[in-house]
């Protein structure tokens, strides 16, 4: 008999020690499963409503779905004015990538999450909803901790009797089954993820793909698992993609590469953390080939249709100008009037014409000629008595300061510098009623500094962000009734940042506006200073 209870003693034992590595499997299954994937998610209407969420976002949430549905979905961020920009964002945009925040649980208790944000459209390109996962890259030492100590407290039960074994068990068979059914709900997201992803371990070996990435490389999954980066070099679809990252996996964020197969990819690495330490790397791969070939086709269209416009333009701006010079006759003033404005109307479509055609060039990487070294100071006061004549025109003060004598010489495009010049001096003068206009050039550092300050109506505090933007103009400048494009800033910012500058404003709504812009010059080049 004690023979017997001693056997079953051992067996207890045995089924005890084989539970708690059950339970330890467990626990490190569930910890990988939270560490790689954003498991929680939710869905929201274009107005920001929660309309949807799942099972991982109500336990990392720790609302109930009646609860939090309906909601704005700004509730669950701590900082509101980030929330709110956050919302008025989606709007604009398609996607969002790995933007850290601080979310705010139902208990609030802060919790730092990367977001991932994608834009849901229907099939006439209208925006549905969106879907946003929430990646914890908080420490999970409560959750394990928690686990621990459940599963210490129940294997002490185990020492006390059979039943207790048992019902352990059974809860444990709940716990592993609501693990896989987490691990296919994680896989599938994986498997149907529009974009190609690569986990590389700590080690800097692949982990994980998924099919996507198959598909943009030609490769199996399971000729990459287990590779290096050293490895991985050897694959020729591969090559550019490693060659991007070089030695090692390093932060990258939207960079372009283009593949063997003629597709551009948008390459953006993310660390994983865990408990402060860095684990590995999560590589993600996004289709761009599309949108490059509509802004590819895009650039053409403009560029072929202004270069058909300005031809039959540049004709009838030479036929009013006969009529109004009188080559053909003489005309009434009444005639003069309106071939005049015929004329000024003709002069702001060619404007336009050769707008159009410098923003094509600078999309298509075109756009500097012919860079030689210059004298700055020279090409401002070559263009200065125009700018004086316009000036004087609207009963204008404009006043050149040149804050040093001589300057250093500059490798710039004449061409192009001008024209940003003149973008910055006209508009100065263009939304400026009364008042004064300062040009000035200084040096700073290793830059010329060149500024335009004016006394105009200045710019909107909420429109500042766009200003540099394609076709943009303020609202007040519309109600100014001043002609314009809406392209001159654009052009003019892709201008100074070709030459290695910079470009920026200060500006008070209704009190006046300064343009700044900088261009670098070389330590080297000092000895061609020219006194003038």
């Amino acid at each position: 008999m004690e023979n017997e209870t001693q056997k079953d003693n051992s067996d207890l034992i045995l089924e005890i020690q084989n539970l708690q590595e059950s339970l330890n499997s467990l626990v490190k299954y569930i910890d990988e499963i939270n560490t790689f994937l954003p498991l929680p998610f939710c869905y929201i209407n274009p107005l920001g409503i929660i309309i949807n969420v799942n099972k991982s976002f109500v336990k990392f949430f720790e609302y109930e779905e009646t609860e939090i549905i309906g909601n704005d979905f700004t509730i669950l961020f701590k900082d509101s004015n980030e929330a709110v920009f956050l919302k008025k964002e989606l709007k604009k945009i398609n996607e969002i990538k790995g933007k850290e925040i601080t979310v705010l649980t139902k208990n609030k208790v802060e919790k730092i999450v990367a977001i991932t944000i994608k834009t849901k459209r229907d099939d006439e390109g209208n925006i549905n909803g969106y879907f946003i996962a929430f990646t914890d890259i908080t420490p999970l030492r409560k959750f394990q901790k928690s686990l621990e100590e459940k599963a210490k407290e129940r294997t002490a039960e185990l020492d006390k009797s059979r039943i207790a074994l048992m019902n352990i068990l059974e809860d444990v068979e709940k716990e592993r089954n609501r693990a896989e059914q987490e691990s296919n709900k994680t896989l599938a997201i994986i498997q149907n993820f529009t974009d190609g992803l690569l986990v590389f371990d700590k080690e800097g070996k692949v982990s994980l793909a998924n099919p996507q990435t198959e598909s943009f490389f030609k490769i199996k999954v399971q000729d990459l698992i287990g590779k290096s980066l050293s490895e991985l070099e050897k694959i020729p679809t591969l090559n550019p993609l490693i060659q991007l990252f070089g030695r090692e996996i390093k932060r990258i964020s939207k960079k372009e590469l283009q593949t063997d197969e003629n597709l551009i990819l948008e390459v953006s690495t993310i660390p994983l953390i865990l408990r402060e330490e860095k684990i590995g790397d999560l590589v993600i791969l996004h289709d761009i080939t599309r949108e490059k070939n509509i802004e590819r086709m895009k650039s053409e269209f403009v560029s072929i249709s202004a270069h058909q416009l300005r031809t039959p333009l540049s004709a009838i701006k030479w036929s009013l100008k006969m009529l109004l010079d009188g080559d053909l006759g003489p005309i009434n003033q009444g005639q003069k009037e309106f071939l005049e404005k015929a004329y000024a109307s003709n002069e702001r479509m060619i404007r336009l014409i050769n707008d159009l055609l410098n923003v094509a060039k600078i999309e298509e990487g075109r756009f500097l000629f012919s860079p030689q070294l210059e004298d700055l100071k020279e090409i401002i006061k070559e263009q200065f008595p125009i700018f004086r004549e316009l000036a004087q025109k609207k009963g204008l003060e404009i006043e050149l300061i040149f804050k040093k004598d001589r300057y250093p010489w500059v490798k710039i495009d004449k061409e192009k510098i001008s024209l940003v010049i003149q973008n910055l001096v006209e508009n100065a003068i263009n939304y400026t009623k009364q008042g004064k206009i300062t040009i000035t050039l200084d040096i700073n550092n290793d830059n010329l500094f060149f500024s335009v300050k004016d006394t105009g109506i200045g710019i909107p505090e909420s429109q500042k962000s766009r200003i540099f933007s394609r076709f943009f103009r303020g609202e007040n400048a519309i109600l100014s009734e001043t002609e314009g494009t809406g392209l001159g800033l654009f052009i003019a910012k892709n201008i100074v940042e070709a030459h290695g500058g910079k470009i920026w404003f200060e500006s008070k709504e209704g009190k006046g506006t300064t343009f700044y812009f900088t261009i670098p010059f070389s330590k080297e080049l000092e000895d061609l200073i020219v006194k003038l």
